[in-house]
């Protein structure tokens, strides 16, 4: 199976990383989050002719959603997947930070709740759902093990890890995520984070301080 395609988006004033994913063969592809001024990112899946299946969120932070609407509204209904623990999230400007931003945003919410180890397919790809609380209770990875890669939200960053001081965050989660989830993926695996550049989990696991030092 050739490997599927991540193809990165950096959006709005945050620097958001938000991603495409394609399959050989296949003209349907994946929105991985959808932040502020995805117009970018739109364009490239229209004049590549793609057509997306599914709108899949690894969680519901104000800058990862922002653009959600902008995507329905140029595509039309599509899927959407959220972990079960922010179902909410995408309408409330308190619990998608919004607000802590002096901002009124609400966005529609996912139609689908995902819970760890669910699985979802895109052409000849399987992915796996994992749960991966801290930055956010409900912050998920989505993992292709084949071809040894991830997207993992604002887990584990190059060099950095995700906040954990917003209303929803938690810590101790956030360490145990990164201890127990991150550090169980293989050395080789590519890391897309939500912020600055794709990593491995094996350099991360010998450089970055945050994993050597703890926090």
């Amino acid at each position: 199976m050739t490997k599927p395609q991540i193809t990165t988006f950096v959006l709005g004033e945050f620097q958001t990383n938000c991603f495409i994913v394609t399959t050989e063969g296949n003209d349907e592809c994946w929105i991985v989050d959808c932040g502020f001024e995805p117009e970018s990112m739109l364009d490239y899946i229209q004049s590549n002719g793609l057509k997306p299946s599914a709108l899949l969120l690894t969680h519901a932070h104000s800058d990862h959603i922002a653009g959600v609407d902008l995507a329905l509204s140029r595509f039309g209904s599509m899927p959407m997947y959220i972990h079960e623990a922010e179902a909410g999230f995408c309408s409330d400007p308190m619990l998608n930070l919004a607000a802590h931003m002096g901002m009124d945003l609400r966005v529609s919410e996912p139609d689908n709740l995902l819970k760890h180890d669910d699985t979802l397919t895109l052409g000849e790809s399987t992915w796996r759902v994992v749960h991966a609380p801290g930055h956010s209770p409900g912050g998920i990875l989505f993992v292709h093990d084949k071809s040894k890669q991830a997207i993992v939200g604002d887990t584990l960053f190059a060099g950095s890890i995700g906040r954990f001081d917003f209303p929803t965050s938690n810590a101790d989660n956030l360490r145990q995520t990164i201890s127990e989830v991150l550090m169980s993926l293989p050395d080789d695996m590519t890391i897309h984070p939500g912020h600055g550049p794709s990593t491995t989990i094996g350099h991360e696991r010998t450089t970055n301080p945050f994993v050597l030092q703890g926090f």
